[in-house]
């Protein structure tokens, strides 16, 4: 699968209908993210049961803030709709194989039970 743009219109959607779902925050002006592109783009075409998206952060500012993103490019992982890797920075092909690996291992019990209960003690 190549990457997808996605925008603000879209971004939940494609988080919560999609299992595991990489972003990968980036701008045309941004040398790190230039370079991090095809690495991103290889890993894509490897695995076709994750979504690998990009939002371009000057064309989805007001996405880009909603995601606190201060340093680009910066990477985000979801699972099953919950957030669980955010780091600034281009990953080497291996560090982004270990972390797709890292992702689809997770016990997703166990992470949706700890959101759970992060959720009820800030509703307090």
């Amino acid at each position: 699968m190549a990457t997808i743009d996605i925008t603000e219109a879209d971004f939940d959607t494609t988080i919560k209908e999609n299992g595991i779902v990489l972003v990968d925050f980036w701008a045309a002006w941004c040398g790190p993210c230039r370079m991090f592109a095809p690495t991103y783009q290889a890993s894509s075409e490897k695995h076709g049961d994750v979504v690998f998206a990009k939002v371009d952060t000057e064309a989805e500012q007001r996405l880009s803030a909603a995601a606190n993103i201060s340093s680009i490019p910066t990477l985000m992982a979801f699972r099953e709709g919950v957030l669980v890797f955010s780091q600034p920075g281009a990953l080497p092909a291996a560090g982004l194989e270990q972390l797709i690996t890292a992702v689809k291992d997770l016990d997703m019990t166990a992470v949706h039970a700890k959101a759970a209960q992060q959720r009820s003690t800030t509703e307090v």
